[in-house]
């Protein structure tokens, strides 16, 4: 019995452990299987396999039971995930439905999650931008939260790294706010966005930019992306159902797959982490325990190191669970912080209008992207009554005209139309928030899920700040189109809580001291060397920009700094 308990444990011992199998745990994983480590990626949610899994990505509309609509009954029993954007008939499959894994709402807060083999990745809106100086040095030069133990020069190398790879197309604008990355083809404007982008750059004395969003799509595929069986983008714009030609980068197409290939991967499903091991004796930690979904079986996994890329707030939730007799609160939790500092992006506005010009003109076809506007409040001194600032999303289109409300003959009539209608264009706003110690996440001491592990419970709201901010976003943007010459302009604010901009970040947050961080610039644990967090969890601000970009650099960079402390003993 004893020689089978050894072999039971060397079965189940790796050189490395990934949490999650998301944008950032695909990272650590492909970095790690290709610097030869035997490396065990944990995904508490089913298995996902590129192009096989995907039973919605070539049906036709007529095919859908319900029209790509969701029934009622569906809708009721789930009040959260319904409000996503993304969570049609098509997709619904790749959503964690609200009873399935509850958690608790201290303040309302609309978590949007999936539970699969690739995560959030086969349904991301992949726009991809990198941060600059600005963006880190945010927090010391303003006035908040902890200063970023990096800048823009630690991560510029690893931002190249892996857009070279995940294949991002963009242009090169020249813009310091906003820096230029190793990019494939841009898609185009249209007619009126290069309208608009020329008129803000005269209006405002080129202080303003209207741009081509930079998104992970394969504009031209080169051989990096042929080795990983990827195909171009064919414009389809139904991402969200997973891409037959892996034209856009996730997990299931790209990394896990590449590092399947090396031998070095083991992929285990069904494995809902409960904690992080951590051994008194040795002073570091030593492994993972899951409880098998299916099974409900408690198993441990060990290894040297251990990335933990659950997704922000489960990456919270598995370390606040990870208690011992050193770390009572939660591992690495020495200062009391663990969990607070969580912030998001402020999605609530949203400015539209109507154009007479160019009323011979139309789009043809589908573009997986929109045109953006980086921020240009409080950039380089501070020249509003909020902290920093906001980025927009920006759109222009054309729909036929037509009467559906009649019936017979007068409503074929109207299908027959061929009519176009004015130009619409339309604005969101991606603001930033700041980092406060009142948004925080924590165990539940009573509620626990399925698995015996406590739920967790969010409280996190908007400040005065965000109301400020939607005041100024809701000003600028509708003066931006009057001046263009856009009518019948209308704003609105949806008040919706926070969580359906699907950008939540921090709880484990970097920074230089232990006393006011978690994690060190190399996102180590500053209590717990051996123990890395690169997912939205470590993030110290939240800067505009969409962040999935920021975390696969800092996965790449981190797996390849582990390796080296490994290599040293140091871990």
């Amino acid at each position: 019995m004893a020689n089978l308990n050894i072999d039971s444990i060397k079965d189940r011992s790796f050189d490395a452990i990934v949490i999650g199998s998301g944008i950032s745990g695909g990272w650590a994983a492909k970095e790690f299987t290709e610097l030869g480590l035997k490396t065990l990626i944990l995904e508490r949610g089913r298995d996902v396999q590129h192009l096989k899994d995907y039973p919605t990505t070539n049906m036709l509309p007529w095919e859908f039971k319900h029209h790509n609509q969701v029934p009622y009954d569906i809708i009721n029993e789930n009040p959260v995930i319904s409000k996503c954007y993304a969570f049609k008939e098509d997709a619904m499959h790749f959503f964690v439905k609200d009873k399935e894994h509850p958690y608790v709402q201290e303040k309302p807060f609309d978590w949007i999650r999936g539970y699969q083999v690739g995560g959030k990745s086969l349904m991301w809106a992949r726009h991809t931008q990198r941060w600059s100086d600005l963006d880190f040095e945010g927090p010391a030069r303003d006035g908040f939260a902890a200063d970023w133990p990096i800048r823009y020069k630690d991560l510029t190398s690893w931002y190249t790294y892996v857009e070279k790879f995940a294949g991002i197309s963009g242009n090169r604008d020249g813009l310091a706010e906003l820096p230029d990355g190793d990019f494939l083809p841009p898609h185009e404007l249209n007619c009126v966005e290069k309208y608009f982008k020329s008129h803000i750059a005269k209006h405002y004395q080129n202080q303003r930019h209207v741009i081509i969003a930079r998104c992970a799509h394969l504009t031209e595929v080169k051989d990096v992306h042929r080795q990983q069986n990827r195909g171009l983008c064919m414009k389809r714009d139904l991402c969200q159902r997973g891409c037959p030609f892996g034209g856009y980068f996730s997990s299931n197409a790209s990394t896990i797959p590449w590092a399947l290939k090396t031998g070095n991967l083991t992929l285990r499903p069904h494995s809902v982490v409960e904690s992080v091991i951590y051994d008194e004796n040795k002073g570091r930690a030593t492994g993972v325990r899951i409880i098998d979904a299916i099974t409900k079986e408690a198993i441990d996994y060990f290894a040297n190191v251990i990335f933990v890329n659950a997704s922000a707030l489960n990456t919270n939730l598995i370390l606040l669970n990870s208690k011992s007799s050193r770390f009572p609160d939660g591992l690495g939790n020495d200062n009391g912080l663990l969990g607070k500092y969580v912030a998001f992006h402020n999605y609530r506005a949203r400015v539209s209008g109507t154009y007479d010009g160019y009323p011979n003109h139309t789009t043809d076809g589908r573009r997986p992207t929109s045109a953006y506007i980086p921020r240009f409040r409080n950039l380089y001194r501070q020249e509003t009554d909020f902290l920093r600032g906001y980025a927009a999303g920006f759109g222009a289109g054309r729909a036929l005209q037509r009467d559906l409300s009649g019936f017979g003959e007068a409503l074929k009539n109207e299908i027959l139309k061929k009519d176009l209608g004015p130009w619409r264009v339309g604005s969101h706003m991606m603001g930033e928030t700041i980092p406060k110690e009142s948004n925080y996440v924590k165990l539940d001491s009573n509620a626990k899920d399925e698995w015996g592990i406590p739920q967790l419970k969010i409280s996190v709201d908007y400040d005065d700040n965000d109301e400020k901010m939607v005041k100024d976003y809701i000003e600028q943007i509708s003066e931006m189109f009057a001046s263009a010459g856009f009518t019948d302009i209308r704003s609105t604010d949806s008040k919706q809580a926070p969580g359906l901009d699907i950008h939540e970040m921090g709880g484990v947050r970097m920074g230089n001291d232990p006393k006011t961080s978690l994690l060190n610039k190399w996102n180590q644990l500053h209590a717990c060397k051996n123990v890395f967090v690169t997912d939205g969890a470590c993030m110290t601000s939240t800067s505009t920009q969409n962040p999935s970009l920021t975390y696969m650099a800092f996965a790449a960079r981190s797996a390849h700094y582990a390796v080296e402390e490994m290599k040293k003993r140091n871990l």
